[in-house]
């Protein structure tokens, strides 16, 4: 009889690289996240975006984030800042967590992975959500709005009223 071996952990579909702390501001001003947003970072890495939106807009936020070392890291970083209480990392996957909660989603992924989350963007957020992606389109969805920071582009998508 072969001895249980305990499931695999699924390896992250994209690697951690920071996002300059301007970037991530200027994702939220695109946003234009405000203190009535629920900012929700997919693949939330040290978790500066949802800190930021928490310290600087008033925001709270929700980093998801499958490492449980940035999930570790970003909450020490959280409590820190003070903002503690309106910043929660969790970890988990990125395609099964609920976002449903969210009013402003922001990503820096890659093409194939903001295509796979297209679906559920659509399905699960409400109508006036708002979507930033650092450099990467979803699928063939167009964007409402690109700005060009230097060498970077940034995206965003409202999602629509529904019929």
């Amino acid at each position: 009889m072969l001895p249980l071996q305990p499931p695999a952990a699924k390896t992250p579909d994209i690697h951690f690289a920071v996002t300059p702390q301007p970037l991530a501001d200027a994702m939220l001003t695109l946003a234009q996240v405000t203190k009535d947003d629920v900012v929700y970072d997919l693949g939330s890495g040290d978790g500066r975006i949802v800190v930021l939106a928490a310290q600087k807009y008033g925001a709270r936020g929700v980093g998801i984030e499958l490492d449980h070392r940035l999930v570790e890291i970003s909450r020490t970083v959280a409590r820190e800042g003070d903002v503690g209480d309106r910043a929660t990392f969790v970890e988990a996957d990125l395609f099964t967590a609920d976002i449903s909660k969210a009013t402003v989603v922001t990503l820096w992924l890659s093409t194939p992975v903001n295509q796979r989350l297209e679906a559920k963007l659509k399905r699960e957020l409400r109508p006036g959500a708002r979507i930033v992606s650092r450099q990467f389109p979803i699928g063939a969805w167009p964007a409402d709005k690109t700005v060009h920071i230097g060498d970077e582009i940034l995206r965003l998508w409202t999602i629509p009223a529904r019929p």
